[in-house]
């Protein structure tokens, strides 16, 4: 197999996997909260092919030789964090963050992070007398604590912008705070791992530190981000660019196959050859 068909075979395949990226973003374009992946490629074992002697000319401007590659490769996918369009609903429990931070949830044995907030609450099987605040796949809302926010089943809930959790009892009375959300604040968004369900994880053997700024505001102190009840964080795809990229991908992977199959040809040629 002669170099030109390694190097189309492993582009493809990189191409291959970078329209998978895409159709991925294009199908969470409605999804609230949702962030887009962004691929990064590198070269395979890319060396440079020394020229004859020869070649080295009175008047040359460039050194011998010439740089031989072996096509491309996924080399990572990071989710983009930029912030997306905002949405009014007018419910109290459907929040927004204007910031980097990020909810936590108690995800399948383990702390997921989202930036969704459409919360809603579900009976709550350990306290029949209180619902549980969850997220809209169902898993439950952290509190500062990293225990799970129980809300009294009578009575009125707002949130503020810090995310503290004010409930107003049915005979007037007021609990300020009776629970915090538990907000952190991205870093480095490369150590996220993203697990399905509009969740992350933290990348293998790193802590929370690590990849978030778990430090909370000194009091008096304004947040570095702010809960918005009563809104919605749309996803930050933009179709149309999502589009624009799938066309290019195709146009490449096209191009590819013709260079494969060019050089199938070629060997097959070279192969009926007669001396």
């Amino acid at each position: 197999m002669n170099n030109s068909m390694i190097s189309a075979m492993v582009s493809m395949n990189a191409l291959q996997q970078r329209l998978d990226v895409i159709a991925d973003n294009m199908a969470n374009v409605n999804t609230a909260g949702y962030k887009k992946k962004e691929a990064s490629f590198e070269d395979v074992l890319t060396q440079v092919q020394g020229h004859h002697k020869d070649f080295d000319r009175t008047g040359r401007a460039t050194p011998l030789g010439y740089t031989l590659g072996y096509g491309m490769r996924l080399s990572s996918v990071v989710p983009n964090m930029e912030q997306g369009a905002m949405k009014e609903t007018g419910n109290p429990l459907d929040l927004m963050i204007d910031g980097q931070a990020m909810f936590a949830v108690q995800g399948d044995g383990a702390i997921g992070y989202t930036r969704e907030g459409g919360f809603h609450v579900s009976p709550d099987v350990r306290n029949p007398n209180n619902l549980l605040l969850v997220n809209s796949q169902g898993y439950p809302v952290l509190d500062v604590n990293d225990n799970p926010i129980s809300l009294p089943a009578k009575g009125k809930v707002a949130i503020n912008e810090r995310g503290q959790i004010i409930v107003e009892t049915p005979t007037g009375g007021r609990t300020a705070p009776y629970a915090t959300l538990k907000l952190v604040e991205l870093e480095r968004p490369e150590g996220l791992v993203a697990v399905g369900d509009n969740l992350f994880v933290l990348g293998n053997g790193l802590a929370e530190g690590d990849v978030f700024d778990t430090t909370p505001p000194a009091p008096g102190e304004p947040p570095k981000s702010k809960v918005l009840s009563g809104f919605v964080e749309q996803s930050n795809v933009n179709l149309t660019d999502e589009l624009t990229k799938m066309m290019e991908v195709q146009r490449a992977y096209q191009l590819t196959a013709r260079a494969l199959s060019s050089s199938d040809t070629m060997m097959n040629l070279a192969n009926t050859m007669r001396g």
